[in-house]
């Protein structure tokens, strides 16, 4: 290449990033002219910018960009000067320059002679009064640039300083400056998160110096403690004629020991004053690192707002939209993830929340439509609102359309209320639009919407109100690279429960777990909630819990709600997700790993997944129940049994006649209910039912005689049925007694038991 060719690629390399500023101030100032086109301070922003690229496309030699701005710098100068009120068909013309300057701009795009003369003839019409006006069709609304790249493996040099802009007398923002005027890189995101892991286990080893210096202290108090020792004696030897030697002896220890008590006390302030300011210099750097992951919600906004604008002028509509969070901060991550999304809703409320004009006048409303997108922090997440002033949802139609395709039969449909008909919007391919259009009807919905938060571990909530328009509540976290986090005890290791996820934690009394149809329940905000352990989720051994209470982390995924149990509460932590190896692919109830502040890892709980697992837990009757232990310390010096039988009279006559005899008895509802029973708890003697639902006695036995910790368990078999065959499938199965009901009366069942296990006391 030339020096010319090279001097050429540098100025057009200035250009395309001038002609990205100036479109970006033209695109803000054009769409707040149209609320107020006698607004001068952004009529001569515009100006400025088109005389900048029209100053700058002369200089670099491209023509077709002169031409463009040429006119559109006359319609805006007509505008300062009161000769041309701009309409929306002026908006939609300028607007239109703005994409042709940034496609001329472009390198690689290429911009023909006939769209240039269309484009200079269009402008000429319409500020010459003379000719008939033509009628401007909306461009198409620019699909919103993604976040620079964070793919490229190569950081992107700086501009030289000497990079000034073309026009000084313009603003000037680069893509490579932020408002401050700092210059910025783009890195690698495999880059990004590296550091931020070297960060995070700086951090982490600054936190192991204080084991080391508490050690230091303990040897201090040691010494002296040696020292007052060696005192001690010392004044005791002063009663004896010791020779010159020993004195001396006794001398160099003292002084050998307080020089070791002077070095380790110095030695130990050192290190103290090391480690905390190695600590506040990890913890900055953490910071620091974590905070270039961040980026202001602006960034995922680009070109929405002209977006709503020019889909509502397609449409037929005028539609403004209004941001307010626009600096919240969130991970990159997140918002590349979230343009997607909003882009989906925000379209949706144009097509589907505002009505045309004249509807709007006809209700009372002025004929400009408003979308509100509302950004903020809360308790670790980012809390998105997107709402309009549209007609709202036809409740009514929803209904029809959720018969019409048999989703639900009329008599339920008619029952539903308003929360449960909206959730239907959020099915696949659901749509209220009864033919496709460029907009909508497509069978790409609401629920792609549910899909990508849901993918964000967020959540998606809509509600709307007749005639007033919609809300959709939306909740991610902020960073998909720390969560905060409840950090528990199972079977002896950690694991971290999102606090996204966590409803509440509690201590759990014995007597507050009750069964109900067969489950572990307590009862929590009204309704009962069911109790799980988390050592069977995870598939760890039970710990040693010797607390009179049960610890409980009750989570909530939609409106999934459960009780898990652990052994213990460490804390609440900040923990920086590492990914697992993805050599292991999905591991079940895990979505990630972490360190902890002494270095030991922890397990980040996946609770979508954990929740899928309780629900095969409980479809497949696996669930194991908790023992409550403190009724197992008062009683266990008695022998228990377990009543299995789906007869609330018989089980209750059972219980009293043994209770009274002085012996524990737990009941079971029905076989399954028994087998989960005798699963997780001990116990000396099983009595039976054999007709019962889900699973009969006759199965009950062949299971428990299978099972290598119970097949010793004495069992005996109480039944209606009097017929030899049923006795001999009862003492087939291992059953060790068969008790007719009809024959049935106190003294021969609690004579059997006595028989079977001897009394009540072990």
């Amino acid at each position: 290449m030339t020096p010319d060719q090279m001097r050429d690629a540098s100025l057009l390399e200035l250009f395309s990033l001038e002609a990205d500023a100036q479109t970006q101030v033209l695109s803000a100032g054009l769409l707040a002219l149209e609320r107020n086109p006698t607004q001068a301070d952004q009529l001569e922003a515009c100006m400025r910018a088109a005389h900048s690229l029209k100053g700058a496309a002369r200089i670099v030699g491209v023509d077709a960009g002169v031409s463009v701005a040429h006119v559109m710098e006359d319609c805006l100068v007509s505008a300062q000067e009161s000769r041309l009120y701009l309409q929306p068909e002026h908006i939609d013309a300028l607007l239109q320059g703005t994409d042709l300057l940034m496609r001329i701009a472009t390198p690689g795009n290429t911009v023909g002679p006939a769209d240039i003369e269309a484009y200079v003839a269009l402008m000429e019409r319409l500020l010459d009064p003379s000719q008939p006006t033509a009628k401007v069709v909306p461009a198409p609304a620019p699909i919103p640039q993604p976040l620079p790249s964070l793919e490229e493996s190569l950081l992107l040099p700086l501009e030289p300083e000497a990079a000034a802009p073309i026009h000084s007398d313009a603003p000037r923002q680069s893509k490579h400056m932020t408002e401050g005027g700092e210059r910025v890189l783009r890195v690698t995101a495999e880059r990004l998160n590296s550091l931020l892991d070297l960060s995070s286990k700086s951090l982490v080893e600054t936190q192991r110096l204080k084991p080391y210096l508490s050690s230091l202290q303990r040897l201090k108090r040691i010494q002296s403690n040696g020292a007052r020792a060696l005192d001690n004696l010392d004044g005791q030897l002063k009663t004896l004629d010791l020779n010159l030697e020993a004195q001396e002896a006794l001398a160099d220890a003292r002084r050998l020991l307080s020089e070791a008590q002077l070095l380790l006390a110095e030695k130990t302030a050192e290190l103290d004053e090391f480690g905390w300011q190695a600590g506040q210099r990890a913890q900055v750097l953490y910071d620091t690192a974590l905070a270039c992951r961040m980026r202001p919600f602006a960034d995922v906004l680009a070109g929405q707002v002209r977006m709503v604008r020019d889909l509502g002028r397609s449409l037929g509509k005028q539609v403004r939209l209004e941001i307010e969070g626009e600096k919240t901060q969130v991970d990159r991550d997140v918002l590349e993830k979230l343009e997607a999304p909003l882009t989906h809703l925000l379209r949706n409320a144009v097509d589907h929340g505002i009505e045309m004009p004249e509807q709007r006048l006809l209700a009372g409303k002025p004929a400009e439509g408003l979308i509100r997108l509302r950004a903020s922090h809360q308790a670790g997440l980012l809390v998105l609102e997107l709402s309009d002033d549209g007609n709202g949802v036809d409740l009514e139609r929803l209904r029809a359309s959720i018969v019409e395709r048999n989703l639900s039969p009329l008599e339920t449909a008619l029952r539903l209320s308003e929360e449960e008909l909206l959730t239907f919007l959020f099915l696949p391919g659901f749509s209220l639009r009864d033919k496709v259009t460029e907009v909508s009807g497509r069978g790409v919905g609401l629920d792609a919407v549910q899909h990508m938060v849901r993918q964000l571990r967020g959540a998606v909530v809509l509600e709307q109100t007749a005639g007033q328009g919609s809300r959709f509540h939306l909740e991610v976290p902020l960073t998909l690279s720390v969560v905060r986090s409840l950090v528990v005890e199972v079977g002896e290791e950690a694991y971290a429960f999102p606090l996204a996820h966590i409803e509440r934690m509690c201590d759990l009394e014995p007597d507050e777990i009750v069964q109900l149809e067969g489950r572990q329940h307590f009862w929590h905000e009204g309704r009962h909630v069911g109790l799980v352990a988390a050592s069977q989720l995870l598939q760890r051994p039970p710990g040693q819990n010797s607390q009179d209470t049960l610890k409980v982390v009750v989570i909530r995924e939609r409106d999934a709600v459960y009780g898990i149990a652990v052994e213990r509460f460490i804390g609440e932590r900040t923990l920086v997700v590492l990914p697992l190896d993805d050599r292991l692919g999905k591991v079940q109830d895990i979505s990630a790993g972490a360190l902890l502040d002494d270095g030991s890892v922890v397990l980040i709980v996946d609770v979508e997944d954990m929740l899928r697992s309780v629900d095969k837990l409980l479809n497949t009757g696996r669930l194991e129940r908790i023992a409550r232990r403190a009724q197992q310390t008062v009683e266990a010096a008695r022998k228990r049994i377990l009543v299995v039988d789906d007869s609330l009279t018989v089980r209750e006559l059972q219980r009293k006649l043994l209770l009274n005899r002085g012996y524990d008895v737990a009941v079971a509802v029905d076989g399954m209910d028994g087998w989960n029973a005798l699963r997780s708890e001990d116990f000396d003697l099983l009595i039976t039912d054999i007709d019962m639902p889900r699973m009969d006695g006759i199965e009950l036995v062949t299971l428990l005689r299978r099972d290598t910790r119970l097949q010793s368990l004495p069992v005996m078999v109480v039944s209606y049925k009097d017929r030899e065959e049923d006795r001999r499938r009862g003492l087939d199965a291992g059953a060790d007694y068969y008790l007719a009901k009809a024959s049935f009366h106190d003294d021969a069942l609690l004579d059997a038991v006595v028989e079977l296990i001897g009394g009540a006391r072990a």
